[in-house]
């Protein structure tokens, strides 16, 4: 991989990173919350990258479940990587204004969280824990005969229903709601699916078994099973209501593992003590469900293997090496993808806001300069614009200081290779 940036000697204003006046081999820092897999860590060469806790004025940040506070925004963070799917513990929208690019790793942890899923539809379907509470119970009969004679009366209580030829409805057919629905079809279930934003490569991975619904309550009203696999945003946000609990087919069973905030807890009670939700299964506990007696609740362990830690690390990690070393996006939540290899010179990377006339101003900067434009990558996405300019020859102070003047520029930063 291509050698990192030279910076300048003394740290750049907050939007500005330009190159260092006497050339020094520039050593990255990486802040990390949490703790990350090692092998994600060992991705950072230890000659160009410093990384741990202890860091301070970093490039970058690396967390998983830490809140990240906006006053942990340090004026030359660059990027924060998100070694998990979910970033509603970084702040967004303020690191969007600062310029500062977000990573998360989707897909990393897919396959552990779909196999707890898979795990919630089995307890959800026969009273495993039921059955094993009443045997721990009775550790008091030594005699064998009459052990089997209890357990042969009071199995009965404990009799559950199959999952084949029962129907599940997947909201959100992204990497976990499609591994998901491949498994519970080779399960033998009956599988329905709702997502209005699925992406072009999100419907390559959907099997063609999965029916399409047209809406929500469609869906509800088809599915024994509901599981959600929705991102936390505004519009999903209390998603799972009591008008929505309406539309359930009754004695319908419902499954959270993607954010406790899309349920609405009270109206979900509510459905639980009319029978119209039977079960909850879900990945958050929340006060006033921890003892229901049809509510199964784990403490977050979706991604809690050592296999998604471990990818996730690694995604992140490389995200951050990729974007740092090159300028390239990959898997932003807020920035648009840019991917353009490495140049053997020098590169300038421009975020600004989404308005017109911004490359023309750039580019007119650079020919005041007679710096010729040896290639040039520009992307947008919602009100933020990402450029990656290759020149000719050096940028000087001079130059970096006149795009970062120019008015809707966030900052700038050199990639020197």
């Amino acid at each position: 991989m291509a050698q990192p940036a030279f910076l300048t000697t003394q740290r750049p204003a907050p939007n500005v990173a330009a190159p260092r006046n006497t050339p020094v081999l520039f050593m990255y820092k990486i802040k990390t919350y949490n703790a990350i897999a090692p092998i994600g860590l060992e991705r950072f060469p230890a000659d160009l990258y410093s990384v741990g806790a202890e860091v301070d004025t970093a490039d970058a940040v690396l967390l998983r479940s830490h809140k990240l506070g906006v006053d942990e925004l340090s004026s030359g963070l660059r990027a924060i990587a998100r070694a998990g799917a979910g970033t509603n513990n970084v702040p967004v929208a303020q690191c969007s204004e600062r310029g500062i690019v977000v990573f998360n790793t989707p897909g990393a942890n897919a396959n552990s969280v779909k196999e707890l899923v898979l795990t919630g539809l089995l307890l959800a379907s026969r009273d495993v824990f039921g059955g094993i509470n009443y045997v721990r119970s009775l550790a008091a009969v030594q005699d064998e005969g009459e052990l089997n004679k209890l357990v042969e009366a009071e199995k009965k209580r404990f009799k559950g229903r199959e999952l084949v030829g029962k129907t599940l409805g997947v909201v959100g057919l992204g990497a976990i709601g499609s591994m998901v629905a491949r498994a519970a079809l080779d399960l033998g279930m009956n599988v329905v699916g709702y997502d209005p934003a699925l992406s072009v490569d999100a419907a390559w991975r959907i099997p063609a078994e999965v029916e399409r619904m047209q809406n929500l309550p469609s869906l509800f009203a088809k599915a024994d099973y509901v599981t959600l696999h929705v991102p936390l945003l505004p519009a999903t946000e209390g998603l799972i209501n009591e008008e929505s609990l309406r539309a359930f087919k009754p004695g319908s069973v419902l499954l959270n593992f993607a954010r406790q905030p899309i349920v609405d807890a009270s109206a979900l009670a509510a459905a639980l003590e009319s029978g119209q939700v039977a079960r909850y299964v879900a990945d958050f506990p929340v006060p006033g469900l921890l003892e229901h007696d049809r509510v199964l609740l784990t403490p977050h362990l979706g991604a809690s293997t050592e296999e998604a830690e471990e990818n996730c690390a690694v995604m992140a990690a490389d995200q951050l090496r990729r974007f740092l070393e090159s300028g390239s996006i990959v898997n932003s939540v807020n920035f648009p993808a840019v991917v353009s290899e490495a140049y053997e010179g020098y590169r300038l990377a421009v975020s600004n806001e989404n308005v017109p006339g911004m490359l023309g101003q750039m580019t007119a900067v650079l020919a005041e300069r007679n710096i010729n434009v040896i290639d040039l990558v520009n992307k947008s996405r919602d009100g933020i614009a990402y450029n990656l300019i290759d020149l000719s020859e050096a940028p000087d102070q001079g130059l970096i200081d006149a795009i970062a003047q120019i008015e809707s520029v966030i900052n700038v930063r050199v990639i020197d290779h």
